[in-house]
């Protein structure tokens, strides 16, 4: 299960999420988008030799996707002077951290991006070729992808022309957090990728502690949104009909919040 090609890889992904050592949140924004685009990346050059059509397109489809959601995260940081404002006093900008801490971040991080691309990992490693299974769940990987740029364009737009008010246009219409969703699909088309190539119980865990790893934090990430929302739009009339009648992260299923659950960690 742990190859040379695994260990190189991830060596890579703790080189970009050193980036997180000079502002720790960049370990789960920054760090993560770039580490998926270097999985795609090492994906490209430890295999050249059995490269087809297939895993060029699954690799290049990682590298895109790291390098959209990364971009969007860095220009985000450099320009948004009212997201940088807002989320001063939201998150901690960890200078008190201490430094044993950060490494226990870092590592972490590390291993959870490698887990998550694990199953396209596992199928180059075991060498498996690609088969139906394969393009269905890269099909479904894009289709994610192109719904959390989508809804992060939405957003954006609708935050620039009123940037004061809540978003409840577009896809938003249907769910609360569509980025958050766009993930979801995203990590369940990978993980579909690689499964009819997984060998051996090891390779089995790694790729469900990946799939099990993300599915946590998007919907962490959905009660942290609710409840800054809640202070931010609490008085709102209606935000609050909005968000008593509109799924929070799965359109159609009626959860409209987790707020709740605090094991949801965020």
């Amino acid at each position: 299960m742990f190859t040379f090609e695994l260990f190189i890889i991830f060596i890579m992904i703790l080189l970009v999420c050193m980036i997180g050592f000079k502002k720790y949140v960049w370990f789960i924004s920054l760090g993560y988008g770039f580490s998926i685009s270097i999985v795609g990346v090492m994906l490209l050059i430890l295999f050249w030799n059995q490269l087809d059509i297939g895993y060029i397109l699954g690799a290049v489809t990682l590298i895109c996707y790291g390098i959209r959601l990364g971009g969007f995260l860095a220009i985000r940081e450099i320009k948004s002077s009212t997201y940088n404002s807002k989320m001063k006093k939201e998150i901690s900008d960890g200078k008190n951290m201490k430094f044993p801490i950060k490494v226990i971040l870092w590592l972490s991080c590390a291993l959870l991006y490698l887990f998550m691309t694990s199953p396209i990992i596992f199928r180059f490693i075991n060498n498996s070729g690609t088969d139906n299974i394969y393009y269905i769940g890269l099909i479904i990987t894009i289709l994610g992808i192109f719904l959390e740029a989508l809804s992060d364009l939405q957003k954006s737009k609708a935050k620039k022309n009123n940037p004061n008010r809540f978003v409840d246009t577009g896809l938003f219409k249907f769910v609360r957090c569509p980025n958050y969703l766009g993930e979801l699909i995203i990590w369940l088309g990978v993980f579909i990728s690689g499964v009819s190539s997984l060998t051996g119980i090891g390779q089995w865990i790694l790729s469900i502690i990946g799939f099990i790893g993300i599915i946590y934090i998007m919907f962490s990430g959905a009660r942290r949104l609710e409840l800054r929302q809640d202070r931010t739009y609490g008085n709102d009339n209606q935000y609050q009909k909005y968000s008593k009648s509109t799924p929070i992260l799965i359109p159609f299923i009626p959860l409209y919040s987790v707020k709740k659950y605090k094991w949801l960690v965020g």
